[in-house]
């Protein structure tokens, strides 16, 4: 298992691996954790030594005694596990892996990219002004065209990093500068008012997997880190108090979504339902949380569905290709 990964989301990352390693069946997986942070890859052992990963034949040597790997399953949010490049070294390696493919991942990681994918399918996306670094930007344009309030986001990033909500003209360039510190480029949307959804949904061994979709009540002014990851600072209702029509809207549109993307394993698409019933994607989540208070693990237990299932499934898809 590939683990941490080198974005401000590594330790969310670690977490999820210790949960499902937790949750896999030890009698049919030969697990070892490998947390991945740039060039260091390490396994650290029960006594607390830590032992290094050869990442030229992907393999491991504890006490002398080697471990060959087959196969990689990928928790890692942010980069290098989300956007592509680790799914790129696998590729070469001929490893395969758990999450989407190389091509999906950046695509997915990518707002921009994901936005022009999905709006060519019917799928509903907000309006946005696009930043590259060095690129001014005129308060005055983006009220202009988007109004206010507006979101202001890293256009390759994940949970909420560097993302404003921003309700005065004022403080537009603030708020676009601490994006920056994030990525190079920036993404600015127009708000849509509504209730948050995640659709947790996966596609494997022929059979689509549309988990119950979760309404997601932030107790801060929007779905952030802190509402993400601090216990209490949100409710997550599952299933989603819905009508049959938004359900199926939003069913829809994440099986959409998931397929014009190409994506692989289990994924977790975001939207916007608006007050008259209409869902606006957020962001495809290529490999979502697995901790504890995670959202996806909570819809797989709604649905029936351990854990543990929910990744036999994953890996008796994906480990042959």
């Amino acid at each position: 298992m590939l683990a941490g990964g080198n974005s401000s989301e590594r330790e969310i990352a670690l977490q999820s691996a210790q949960q499902i390693n937790a949750a896999l069946d030890k009698e049919k997986y030969d697990v070892k954790v490998i947390d991945v942070y740039h060039r260091d890859w390490h396994y650290t052992a029960a006594d607390g030594k830590q032992y290094q990963f050869d990442k030229t034949d992907f393999s491991l040597t504890v006490e002398g005694e080697r471990f060959e790997f087959d196969y990689a399953l990928i928790i890692i949010h942010g980069t290098p596990g989300e956007d592509g490049k680790l799914q790129g070294y696998l590729d070469i390696m001929g490893i395969p892996y758990s999450s989407c493919p190389m091509v999906s991942s950046v695509i997915t990681f990518d707002k921009i990219s994901t936005k022009r994918a999905v709006a060519t399918r019917g799928i509903r996306v907000a309006k946005d002004i696009f930043l590259y670094k060095g690129d001014k930007v005129s308060p005055d344009e983006v009220v202009e065209k988007l109004g206010l309030p507006v979101f202001v986001k890293p256009n390759a990033s994940g949970s909420s990093f560097g993302v404003t909500k921003v309700t005065e003209k004022e403080k537009i360039a603030d708020a676009v500068n601490e994006a920056f510190k994030e990525s190079d480029e920036v993404l600015i949307e127009e708000f849509i008012a509504g209730r948050e959804m995640g659709c947790g949904v996966m596609i494997a061994g022929g059979r689509e997997y549309l988990f119950p979709v979760t309404e997601i009540v932030p107790k801060n002014e929007f779905f952030d880190y802190e509402a993400k990851y601090t216990a209490g600072m949100s409710n997550e209702i599952t299933p989603a108090d819905i009508t049959p029509e938004v359900k199926a809207e939003l069913n829809r549109m994440t099986l959409e979504a998931y397929k014009v993307c190409r994506c692989r394993g289990v994924v977790r698409i975001d939207f916007i339902v608006t007050p008259d019933g209409r869902p606006y994607m957020i962001e495809i989540n290529s490999i979502p949380g697995m901790s504890a208070g995670s959202i996806v693990p909570k819809q797989a237990k709604a649905m029936g569905m351990s854990l543990g299932e929910l990744f036999d499934i994953v890996i008796a898809d994906t480990c042959g290709r």
